[in-house]
């Protein structure tokens, strides 16, 4: 199914989307892999798959997309796992876990959700992972185009940038968030925020990113 789908997509994303990958050599070829990603697109998850073209990845994904029937077959198919966003969800966390203990890899987007313009906080479920399963290598992936995949009949130039954090792994005594928050900063170095639709517009600030909370948050 992962691979039917890559096929699917490939003249989309590779020859329409002009995707440009960067970095390749940083994502290992095998053994266990947390690829943090930042999110302005619904289209991250298959631009993503389709830059690292060696590596097959478990992604993180809204439970609410399993509500289509015949999507969710896709979903489960292709080995992505389903996660209910804003809540504790210790069963999406704990499966992602078993399949990096496994030696896969998985893909997740400390923000959350779809930024759409916004500046995001990071949430502490991809921190939480990353300290669960420390032997796991961090891979960030910075995308840049996909926001524009909508603007037909404008071509986009999509990029996707896999590099090893500056800050390396998870540093003895630091929180879930901390990592999340870290890790997601070096993102948006490399990526910026943009917003989606027909027409580019300025990024953001939520609200919400920068009122604190002691609550632990997915």
């Amino acid at each position: 199914m992962y691979r039917g789908v890559m096929v699917l997509t490939w003249p989309l994303v590779r020859w329409w989307g002009r995707l440009m990958v960067e970095g390749i050599e940083a994502l290992p070829r095998s053994g266990p892999v947390l690829i943090f990603a930042n999110h302005d697109s619904a289209w991250d998850p298959l631009v993503i798959a389709g830059a690292a073209r060696h590596r097959q990845i478990c992604a993180l994904a809204k439970a609410t997309l399993w509500r289509h029937r015949a999507i969710g077959w896709v979903l489960d198919g292709m080995g992505q796992i389903p996660i209910r966003r804003g809540e504790h969800d210790a069963l999406a966390i704990s499966t992602a876990a078993d399949v990096l203990t496994a030696g896969g890899c998985v893909g997740i987007f400390p923000e959350g959700t779809v930024s759409r313009g916004r500046t995001l906080r990071a949430r502490s479920g991809a921190g939480r992972l990353a300290l669960d399963v420390p032997t796991a290598t961090i891979v960030c992936a910075a995308v840049t185009g996909s926001a524009d995949i909508v603007r037909w009949p404008t071509r986009p130039r999509l990029r996707v940038h896999f590099f090893r954090p500056a800050g390396g792994q998870p540093h003895p005594g630091e929180n879930a968030h901390d990592v999340s928050a870290r890790i997601l900063a070096e993102l948006r170095a490399d990526a910026p925020v943009v917003a989606t639709g027909r027409h580019p517009g300025v990024g953001r600030s939520d609200s919400r990113a920068a009122a604190p909370s002691s609550r632990s948050e997915e």
